[in-house]
């Protein structure tokens, strides 16, 4: 897996994917990916979901910049996002945002209209860890792969179909 952006970007994976969660139970989700180029080597990913629990819905998106990446002869998609906090320190105090920035890697298939996304997070590992660096999470899953682990989250692991962008999501 590289470090950095050196394969040029795939123009089949660019669009707009939409989704469907399904549990089994009262749970389903509603999830769209929308890839565009942002460089030659690098992708700009916008990806809009929506939970919904019987009478409960929430909004969830998050923006994403991904490259192509391989371990062995398996091609992924290296992604970063960052996750910002806001910690309150009583009544007076200004609140305390900062922002740390996250790093997945998720395997992306193409066939036909399909889009399959299999993300590797944290949730693989037996206590939850976030990582810091490309290479950290690189070392691991290597390690869990040659051990023929699963290393992918169920829970962000869905097909996609290509469909015309709407107006709104």
């Amino acid at each position: 897996m590289q470090d950095t952006p050196v394969e040029p970007v795939d123009t089949t994976l660019l669009g707009y994917w939409y989704g469907i969660i399904k549990d089994g139970s009262d749970f389903f989700g509603i999830e769209a990916l929308d890839i565009t180029k942002q460089s030659d080597s690098v992708y700009s990913i916008i990806r809009y979901g929506k939970n919904i629990k019987g009478d409960m819905i929430a909004s969830d998106t998050a923006y994403l910049t991904g490259y192509t990446s391989y371990i062995g002869d398996q091609r992924f998609m290296s992604l970063a996002s960052s996750i910002v906090s806001v910690t309150t320190r009583g009544k007076k105090k200004t609140p305390v945002v900062t922002t740390e920035k996250i790093y997945y890697i998720a395997q992306f298939e193409r066939r036909h209209d399909t889009l399959s996304v299999k993300t590797i997070s944290e949730s693989f590992l037996p206590i939850h860890r976030i990582f810091h660096s490309p290479e950290e999470l690189k070392q691991t899953v290597i390690e869990l792969m040659g051990q023929n682990k699963n290393i992918y989250d169920n829970e962000f692991s869905l097909s996609y179909r290509k469909i015309p962008k709407p107006d709104h999501f």
